[in-house]
């Protein structure tokens, strides 16, 4: 079991940054690849980025691959979302999730164990 905590967002202006952190319980945070989702209102769940186990692999949308960086720190069972240069199209409750299977690398939010119950960045034009 791996409960996580999303912290971090925000209101900012179009072209300002903020860093999201998912703060993940239990000892077995390394062994899981985690990703980031965000939904906007009226809208389906969407991928935005995943981070292999170890950190040494990642993935990004195209929408936000540039402007985005996904990081990890095992020692403090804890993942990043740097996000610059933020445009209104990034608002959204932003997610974390935890996925056991290393292998397939996915980016199909049914395929993720476990999720934080999210978190509001609102991007103003």
């Amino acid at each position: 079991q791996v409960q996580l905590v999303e912290s971090g967002g925000g209101l900012v202006q179009a072209g300002g940054s903020l860093r999201l952190s998912c703060a993940a319980s239990g000892r077995t945070f390394s062994s899981y690849d985690m990703g980031w989702f965000r939904q906007a209102r009226g809208k389906e769940r969407e991928f935005v980025a995943r981070i292999s186990r170890s950190g040494g692999r990642t993935r990004y949308a195209d929408s936000v691959k540039g402007r985005f960086t996904i990081s990890r720190d095992n020692a403090k069972n804890t993942v990043y979302l740097q996000m610059n240069s933020l445009k209104p199209e990034d608002t959204a409750v932003y997610y974390c999730a935890a996925d056991s299977d290393t292998v397939r690398f996915t980016t199909t939010a049914l395929e993720y164990d476990y999720w934080g119950q999210g978190t509001q960045v609102t991007v103003s034009s």
